[in-house]
């Protein structure tokens, strides 16, 4: 199967191709000229220009469909059905891994402390309660005896989150199954989102089922898909968010190709008029995408600026199409045409997301029996500046300022905090539980002579990391060498992901936030892997010492993933199976 549809970039050196409106494209500047050395390729003058617009999806050899005895009249039919049966046989295996004993270890662990009892109290009551300490056990023993408490709790991240996790409680109750559930939920629908997504990044159906594959085995998301956190949450509405643009990117540049001329031998060409006054019209998906990212700012903050970066390369995605299209000034005429709707339908939609998901805590009473501050703006800042504004707003208003101030200077130093520099090397994971059972209990073998290990630890699946760190090198060359604009999707949104957490080097944070741009690490591995696979056109020989070295990298992910499949899920160990896992000082 062709890893991509993508034709061969020029060789270094070649002579610029003809575009299609006649004559020889110019020289490139020295500069540019002596970045070939370096691999870099002009963009690819094709003589239809709807095949730039809009690639052709992959299609697999014929040889392929010779050895599994597919008649020709049937093959396209097979085409389309495989395009969905791969990527839900991989979110099969990807649900079964994440359901799989999912109550188990039945203890809160970690920060499920803090968001299955807020989830709790936000599903039944709008708004988050102050529990008492030590609730947890009693929650344990007989959630049914547990009351809920009616004096607000101060939080300091949006309700979202909380409003999902309580979900799978309403339906399956308050305990750890049911506290976990929706994350399960959404970590496995987050593997079928990811291969639809790179099958039409790639234009492979093989990448996209690879990229979702090792997104189902990576360690990180398995964990995170696991546990009552908000980050599996945030990756979730931000990945849809990122799909959504994609198929946006899609079926604007279908509308463009389709209103281009047309030559007498049936193919399109450029065309500077309809290039750069073509309205583009109504684009439902990418408002779709502000209400996703409306979700994840409504989750956690950082949400915020994973809507500014995509907010940037969706109208960077406009001004490209209508340079492939012809437009002489695209930058100009994307401002002109889309700068506008595209702001309008994501930020405004966003942050009236945002608002509306305080709609529990809004409605809760101003008279002090309410929500955490709701009756700030009832009490104070009566004659300052704001006071036209509405009270609630001045409530949350207040609210947010307060917990601007928290996270900024959360500085208060943990045992498993972690500087992001080192997080694609996996230096310091988080471990959410540990336990030492005696031989004899809890499945530690009787035969034993000291006591076993029992841990759930938020590790990335390590050969997939590392292999990603090579991968993203490969991406970005792909996107500044090659100008592929694929590579430069997954840098852009595995950039919104980790780079902002380099402004609070000084902040307690902690590696499983790494969880939100693990999706773009796969695609990133996937992409890498599909140019092993090489490109279409190559000799029998490249192809099969590249499915061999593909084959053989993720076979190695997939033992990888078996191999810590026990500190992922918390299973028994003996000592020493468990320090054997400890391949880094820092993981313990």
């Amino acid at each position: 199967m062709t890893s991509t549809a993508t034709p061969p970039p020029s060789p270094a050196g070649a002579p610029p191709v003809p575009s299609g409106g006649g004559g020889p494209e110019p020289e490139p500047p020295v500069w540019l000229r002596r970045l070939r050395g370096f691999g870099y390729a002009p963009r690819v003058r094709g003589a239809d220009v709807r095949t730039r617009l809009v690639p052709p999806y992959a299609h697999p050899s014929e040889q392929l469909w010779t050895a599994l005895g597919v008649p020709v009249a049937a093959r396209e039919r097979w085409q389309r059905v495989m395009a969905w049966v791969g990527p839900l046989l991989v979110t099969l295996v990807a649900g079964v891994l994440r359901f799989a004993h999912l109550g188990s270890p039945k203890a809160v662990i970690f920060d499920e402390t803090y968001y299955a009892k807020d989830a709790w109290a936000t599903i039944r009551q709008g708004y988050e309660a102050s529990w008492p300490k030590d609730v947890d056990k009693s929650i344990l023993a007989d959630p049914s005896g547990v009351a809920l408490p009616l004096e607000p709790g101060y939080v300091v991240h949006p309700p979202v989150g909380k409003w999902v996790i309580g979900l799978g409680e309403w339906m399956f109750g308050f305990d750890p199954f049911g506290w976990r559930f929706m994350t399960a939920v959404l970590g496995t629908l987050s593997v079928l989102m990811l291969c639809r997504i790179g099958r039409r990044l790639f234009r492979s159906t093989f990448l996209g089922c690879l990229a979702g594959a090792l997104l189902a085995v990576d360690g990180l998301h398995l964990v995170m898909s696991r546990t009552a956190l908000l980050d599996l949450v945030l990756m979730f509405f931000v990945l849809a968010a990122f799909g959504a643009l994609v198929i946006d990117r899609d079926r604007t540049r279908a509308r463009l190709a389709a209103a281009l001329p047309v030559d007498a031998d049936g193919r399109a060409r450029p065309d500077a008029a309809v290039a750069q006054t073509l309205r583009l019209g109504w684009r439902p998906y990418r408002l779709l995408a502000g209400v996703c990212l409306g979700l994840a700012f409504g989750t956690k903050w950082n949400g915020l600026v994973v809507l500014a970066f995509f907010g940037v390369l969706t109208v960077l995605w406009d001004a490209a199409a209508r340079r492939t299209a012809g437009a002489g000034a695209p930058y100009a005429a994307m401002l002109r045409r889309d700068a506008l709707p595209g702001f309008l339908s994501t930020v405004p939609v966003a942050i009236g997301v945002y608002l509306a998901s305080w709609t529990g805590w809004l409605l809760s009473a101003d008279d002090g029996k309410g929500g955490y501050f709701r009756d700030w703006g009832a009490k104070n800042d009566r004659h300052s500046s704001l006071s036209w504004l509405p009270e609630w707003l001045r409530s949350l208003w207040h609210y947010e300022t307060e917990v601007y101030k928290f996270h900024v200077g959360l500085t208060s130093g943990h045992t498993y905090e972690s500087n992001p520099w080192s997080w694609l090397v996996l230096g310091r994971p988080v471990s959410y539980f540990y336990e030492s059972p005696a031989p004899g209990t809890d499945g530690c073998p009787a035969t034993e002579t000291g006591k076993c290990a029992r841990e759930v630890l938020a590790l990335g699946t390590p050969l997939l990391w590392w292999a990603g760190c090579f991968a993203l090198l490969y991406v970005l060359w792909r996107w500044f060498f090659r100008r592929d604009w694929r590579a430069g999707a997954i840098a852009c949104a595995l950039a919104a992901g980790l780079l902002p957490w380099f402004n609070y080097q000084e902040r307690t944070i902690f590696f499983f936030y790494a969880v939100v741009f693990v999706p773009y690490l796969c695609l990133a591995v996937a992409m890498m892997i599909g140019a092993l696979l090489g490109p279409a056109g190559s000799s029998e020989r490249r192809r099969a010492l590249g499915a061999i070295g593909a084959g053989v990298l993720v076979l190695l992910i997939i033992w990888n993933f078996i191999y810590f499949w026990p500190i992922y899920t918390g299973g028994t160990l003996p000592m020493d199976s468990w320090r054997g896992r400890m391949w880094l000082d820092t993981w313990v």
